[in-house]
């Protein structure tokens, strides 16, 4: 499938918005040095080149019709509001807010501060420490170099972020990054990088929420982001991700990770609402030892779209991946699976599985789950997936009416039970707290 463009877009314009700057018209009003301007130029070509969808397997998923990029346009301007508040949540490291194109909240402990963390924009990193910026994304080596939406991040970001925590370090409280987006005909593109010296030890929050106050419906807004993460030799992270974006806003992620030798990755992520969310996420396992766990879920509802791809690619020895989608899809609400395990030939000694799980309790819902696997070294671990597609088990509901429930109240049990193992890795007690309600409110009684 091909991304069509709308009537009257500009020539060259990598997403068709109805106003679009190109990616070095970007650059100059960042005023930004010539080695990034370069950069996105060359993230811009490759984009252009590359087809929606580049893996076979996954092609006939993926259907950006719900998608009206001809009605939104790119923020005017992109930068810092008037007033920045620095008051974080209790228990958090650090605090970055963007809301409306704007950022609006920064804030960093002195704890944090004091051990060499950074939590700040790319243009602040660029005036502090420019090589530390261009070190670890110049020529993009941060992000998949097959998937368009991640190059057009590259291109046309408008916005950066830069985590870093120095060697040796652990961070006491989770960083919050906070996106507000959904003004109607508007779009934003990001870009944040995580990264980790070694043996560093750090837990990210990432909200994706509504902005409070705007009507729902009319014309769509658009997120695009990127998680670009590099985990040096011994490095531990935590990531944790909650998607709320109103009604009419439509998103586009792309997390992709590195680790070195020894080093864990952890993401927990629950995406729940949006009309239309389309995520990958690239976990490549270079170091010897290397692991990384991920539990993702979707909560569908109405006509809502869910489109995941997930790919770990085990490249170092004595690797490991343990990988698990689920989906609970509502109404008419539809939702894709897709995952792909490699194991290359100098991954000695991996271990990788990956499953993908489905709850359908209506009849008009849909979901798709699609596991795969290329094997290229038969010394393994183990290398399996598995995946289900279907209503709640009966006997279940069974087992839960017999104990006097109901069948709807059994029935909702069973669901956020389906749903709690991501539910239980978010690392602030208050977000963990908000998911589980925003959970309980979206289930639709008497399915």
């Amino acid at each position: 499938m091909t991304l069509t463009m709308p009537a009257g877009a500009p020539a060259g314009a990598l997403l068709g918005l109805a106003a679009e700057p190109s990616p070095r018209d970007l650059a100059q009003t960042l005023s930004e040095p010539g080695w990034l301007v370069e950069d996105r130029m060359a993230a811009a070509a490759l984009a252009r080149e590359l087809p929606v969808e580049a893996n076979q397997l996954f092609t006939s998923y993926v259907d950006l019709r719900p998608v009206r990029f001809g009605e939104i346009a790119a923020y005017a301007q992109v930068g810092e509001a008037r007033e920045i508040s620095s008051v974080m949540p209790e228990g958090a490291a650090a605090l970055l807010e963007v809301r409306d194109g704007a950022l609006v909240a920064r804030g960093l402990s002195r704890d944090a501060a004091a051990k060499g963390v950074i939590v700040d924009t790319f243009a602040h990193v660029l005036r502090r420490d420019p090589e530390l910026l261009r070190r670890l994304i110049e020529g993009g080596a941060t992000l998949p170099t097959d998937d368009r939406f991640a190059q057009i991040a590259r291109a046309a970001y408008e916005i950066g972020v830069l985590v870093y925590v120095p060697d040796g370090v652990a961070v006491n409280g989770p960083i919050v990054l906070r996106w507000a987006q959904g003004r109607p005909g508007r779009a934003l593109i990001t870009r944040t990088v995580v990264a980790l010296g070694r043996d560093a030890h750090a837990s990210v929050l990432e909200e994706q929420v509504a902005v409070g106050g705007i009507p729902e419906g009319g014309s769509q807004a658009l997120w695009m982001g990127t998680m670009e993460v590099v985990l040096d030799r011994g490095a531990t992270l935590d990531v944790a991700g909650e998607e709320d974006f109103a009604s009419h806003t439509v998103s586009f992620v792309n997390r992709h990770a590195t680790l070195g030798e020894s080093a864990a990755l952890t993401w927990a992520l629950a995406m729940v609402g949006g009309a239309y969310v389309k995520s990958r996420i690239d976990n490549v396992l270079v170091g010897r030892g290397a692991g990384v766990h991920q539990a993702e879920i979707a909560f569908g509802g109405g006509e809502q779209r869910f489109d995941l791809t997930s790919y770990t690619r085990h490249r170092g020895p004595d690797t490991t991946g343990d990988l698990l989608s689920k989906g609970v899809f509502q109404e008419a609400s539809r939702g894709f699976f897709k995952g792909l395990i490699r194991i290359e030939r100098a991954a000695r000694g991996a271990d990788s599985y990956l499953g993908e799980f489905s709850m359908l309790l209506t009849k008009k819902a849909r979901s798709v789950a699609i596991p795969s696997l290329e094997i290229d070294q038969p010394d393994v671990r183990r290398a399996s997936h598995s995946s289900s597609v279907g209503p709640i088990d009966e006997g279940q509901i069974f087992y839960l009416m017999s104990r006097g429930i109901s069948r709807d109240l059994a029935s909702k049990f069973i669901v956020l039970g389906f749903l709690e193992p991501v539910v239980a890795r978010i690392p602030l007690p208050a977000a963990q707290e908000r998911l589980r309600q925003l959970l309980d409110r979206k289930w639709i009684p008497g399915q």
